[in-house]
């Protein structure tokens, strides 16, 4: 099998590297001359054998729409191409419906393991037509961790099955998170509490709140115990705002990804507006008392830290 990948960034490469070691040749193309393996889509697509498969492994929105519409434009009928990006599930429909317009195959696929998924495989969620899965069942087998399949491959549904079952995984990461890092607030705020980091690796075994995720937490507190170097400011990539969103639009209550998600939010504000004018509405009605602007009280250092 051959195969073509687009995107050799952070995942990409690894990827790449990934489905080698199963065998599979893959012939990569990115813009870094670096890392690519040919010089334009045209010259991957020409260095593949029909039917042709490509993998897509770009940043979602106007980057996929650039390369999926230029592939459709160079591929042929019976061709396929996977987007294993984060793209939403709604264009996932948009493009599987462009690419069919040529009779070219589409498969969204959810792709979740990140910068270890090299060494420790990847959880993988398809959607597409079944023949059409089935056909890059061998990638999907090269890309998922050993075992058994069903305990890190699925094939999700329709075109965007996949990559609307992601978007609710990372929903689902957003509340995790926040849930442990509260956690850790809470434990480095109280005096009795001596030893914050011992506390997080001692749940790593036997403990219900085992995970991944916490394995990930004790690596980062053994690297830096009170978190000095890093700011407490946090970025979204979209997938929580989308969660959320289909929540809504499904009248299905998601409180705790939602008020994982505003705490991003508030980690962006250096100063409040709606506190300021809650304070000023206390002031209003109650007389009490406001602290002028720039200033600042620090509180004691946590204890713990």
């Amino acid at each position: 099998m051959h195969i073509g990948l687009i995107g050799l960034g952070k995942m990409g490469f690894n990827m790449r590297a990934r489905i080698r070691a199963a065998g599979i040749d893959v012939t990569g193309y990115d813009r870094n001359p670096d890392v690519t393996d040919v010089s334009s889509l045209k010259e991957l697509v020409k260095v593949l054998p029909t039917p042709r498969t490509i993998w897509v492994m770009v940043p979602a929105g106007e980057v996929t729409d650039g390369v999926i519409t230029e592939l459709c434009s160079l591929m042929d009928t019976g061709d396929l191409i996977i987007d294993g990006g984060n793209s939403r599930f709604t264009e996932d429909q948009k493009h599987g419906a462009q690419l069919a317009e040529k009779g070219i195959h589409f498969v969204d696929c959810g792709v979740s393991g990140g910068v270890w998924g090299l060494a420790n495989g990847y959880g993988l969620m398809a959607g597409g037509e079944q023949e059409h899965v089935e056909a890059a069942l061998p990638i999907f087998d090269a890309l998922r961790p050993e075992g058994e399949r069903a305990e890190s491959f699925v094939h999700v549904g329709d075109i965007g099955a996949g990559h609307y079952a992601k978007m609710v995984h990372n929903g689902i990461e957003y509340g995790l998170m926040q849930s442990y890092a509260e956690g850790y607030e809470l434990l480095m705020a109280k005096d009795i509490i001596k030893d914050v980091p011992g506390t997080f690796a001692a749940w790593q075994k036997g403990t219900v709140v085992r995970s991944w995720l916490l394995d990930l937490m004790v690596k980062a507190l053994e690297e830096d115990p009170d978190l000095a170097k890093i700011a407490g400011y946090v970025e979204d990539s979209g997938e929580g705002r989308w969660t959320i969103e289909e929540a809504i639009s499904n009248g299905v209550p998601a409180p705790a990804i939602t008020a994982a998600l505003f705490a991003r939010f508030a980690s962006r504000q250096e100063d409040s507006p709606a506190m300021k004018m809650v304070s000023a509405l206390r002031n209003q009605f109650g007389g009490h008392a406001v602290k002028p602007s720039g200033h600042s009280d620090k509180p004691a250092p946590p204890a713990g830290s």
